[in-house]
């Protein structure tokens, strides 16, 4: 997981002062907690050398309820055309994850976890994935945040993603020509289009929806994670997702089964 730079921090304090509910509050502690967990000197884990089974796994209870909370559960847009997620809008299960194209450990979740909770969550109905652009690395990171949403508007957002967290990628940067060059290679089909999408005033919007929904919750680092309002923070081993992922399936089926 990377934190976030020094020049991130005087944005996050721009405007975000907004009264948010005590469960959240918690919950942004919680993610500042596995933040720091996870970067920390001597954790193994703190440059883009890791790997994801360096980063310590987050503690997830037995208790199918413990650490969730019902404000941030809400978050889940479960938006049925929304390019900027997989996975049926009725998923009894919804994972947001906050992310940046230039972080390391962003890349090694959608390159080493992700495929395998998408097989075998996705794909029998059970998991929604929502990605929301969280770029706190300067200009590059929003350049290639609006470059995914661009290609999103043209149904190719997660070849984008994974054509941008492929390994080395980000080491070429994401530049105005890098960026049509992963457009091409994600089979965006009009180019022209997609640079003026990507310079739109929509997709700055978009970007910034994103962005402001991250600093609101109280995420510092990326990636950040939300589970059915359960806060993960970092590239955690698969089997903390898939852990989190079953328990809150069962708990989506036990409110289903009593009606709640």
């Amino acid at each position: 997981m990377a934190p976030t730079s020094s020049k991130s921090s005087p944005a996050a304090g721009k405007g975000r002062g907004i009264a948010i509910g005590a469960a959240v509050l918690v919950a942004a502690l919680l993610l500042g907690v596995f933040s720091f967990t996870a970067t920390k000197p001597g954790s193994g884990s703190g440059s883009d050398s890791g790997s994801a089974s360096d980063t310590p796994a987050a503690d997830v209870s037995a208790d199918p309820q413990d650490g969730v909370y019902p404000e941030l559960e809400k978050l889940a847009r479960r938006d049925a055309d929304d390019p900027l997620a997989q996975g049926r809008a009725d998923a009894p299960v919804v994972l947001v994850e906050y992310a940046d194209f230039k972080c390391g450990f962003c890349g090694k979740f959608a390159r080493d976890t992700e495929p395998g909770l998408v097989k075998k969550y996705v794909d029998n109905g059970t998991l929604r994935i929502e990605w929301r652009n969280f770029p706190i690395f300067g200009a590059e990171s929003e350049a290639a945040a609006r470059g995914a949403w661009a290609a999103g508007q043209q149904g190719r957002f997660w070849q984008f993603h994974e054509a941008a967290y492929a390994e080395g990628a980000k080491e070429k940067g994401f530049k105005d020509d890098r960026l049509a060059e992963l457009a091409k290679q994600s089979g965006v089909a009009d180019l022209d289009q997609f640079q003026k999408d990507l310079d739109s005033a929509a997709a700055e919007k978009a970007v910034g929806k994103d962005t402001e929904e991250a600093y609101k919750l109280g995420a510092t680092s990326t990636p950040s994670f939300l589970i059915n309002g359960r806060p993960l923070a970092g590239a955690q081993p698969a089997e903390t997702f898939e852990q989190a992922i079953e328990q809150a399936a069962a708990a989506a089926s036990g409110k289903k089964d009593t009606g709640r």
